[in-house]
């Protein structure tokens, strides 16, 4: 009788080991018009608390943003109304394609 219950509890933890979704990460690069230092501490602060984002990287010369997130948890969408609550501009940037040059700051920097 116990091992029966052992064979069914083993069976029931491998059941649900195979049973989980895989959790897809995907990433996508935004152009973001950054001016300064400010607007670069303002991203990093609050985008990597937004529900399902996993990582980030920030590039201040090319005017970008690459985020990491799961699937299952955002979208895209979410994540530009993300960065439009931060009071920025976004664009998803498609592969092969540069930055804008044009630039707007988020009126964190003394000008």
């Amino acid at each position: 009788m116990k091992k029966l219950i052992v064979l069914m509890v083993m069976a029931l933890f491998v059941g649900n080991t195979y049973a989980e979704k895989k959790k897809k990460v995907s990433e996508v690069t935004y152009k973001v018009e950054m001016d300064c230092q400010s607007c670069v501490n303002k991203i990093t602060k609050n985008i990597p608390f937004e529900k399902g984002v996993k990582d980030l990287n920030v590039d201040f010369e090319g005017q970008t943003v690459t985020v990491k997130y799961r699937e299952d948890k955002t979208n895209k969408e979410n994540l530009v109304k993300a960065f439009q609550k931060l009071d920025f501009e976004v664009e998803e940037q498609k592969e092969g394609e540069c930055a804008s040059a044009k630039k707007k700051c988020c009126s964190g920097c003394s000008k």
